[in-house]
């Protein structure tokens, strides 16, 4: 029923409606739905916000494959403060199931996308750090490795003081 409804819908909100609907479960239906959800507002780029964030907060297995794929969209940089904010702060903030997954993959990401955005926006960088600062509200396996992620941002190479200063708090919970 949400593939039909984002099918038929004749506005972004109820689009944007189904499209939540299906964004649980990976399924041809989703792929297709989001695919028409670009390609449909790639000219605007507060709603092409709302694709990127739909996909950074998909709970499902791919969520992080999903999120480096849509970094690969020509829309996409690192540099555009609400792009990033859009996908990987999406990501980080609103996706605790593939965020927290138990391989730490998601804290390994998050590092690696803050030392990126760094160099560009520190400021932006160092607001998307805060999911990483929780760490002692996670189990001990994943404490450990959301403070080897800050300890990773902390050993990065010309660290801002913005970053340096979020990371070492969190660090230190």
């Amino acid at each position: 029923r949400a593939a039909s409804a984002a099918r038929a819908a004749d506005n972004m909100t109820d689009r944007m409606t189904a499209l939540g609907a299906l964004n649980d479960r990976p399924s041809p239906e989703r792929t297709a739905a989001l695919a028409d959800f670009r390609a449909r507002y790639a000219k605007d780029p507060i709603v092409l916000d709302k694709w990127f964030a739909l996909i950074a907060t998909a709970p499902i297995p791919t969520a992080l494959a999903d999120v480096r794929a849509a970094m690969t969209d020509p829309t996409f940089s690192l540099s555009n403060p609400n792009r990033a904010r859009a996908l990987i702060g999406a990501f980080a903030a609103s996706n605790p199931v593939a965020f927290h997954a138990a391989d730490g993959a998601g804290y390994a990401f998050l590092a690696e996308q803050t030392l990126a955005i760094d160099k560009l926006n520190p400021q932006t960088a160092a607001r998307m750090l805060a999911p990483l600062g929780r760490w002692k509200r996670m189990d001990p396996a994943r404490q450990d490795r959301m403070k080897a992620a800050l300890a990773t941002i902390l050993a990065g190479e010309g660290l801002s003081p913005d970053v340096y200063e979020i990371a070492e708090k969190g660090l230190r919970g």
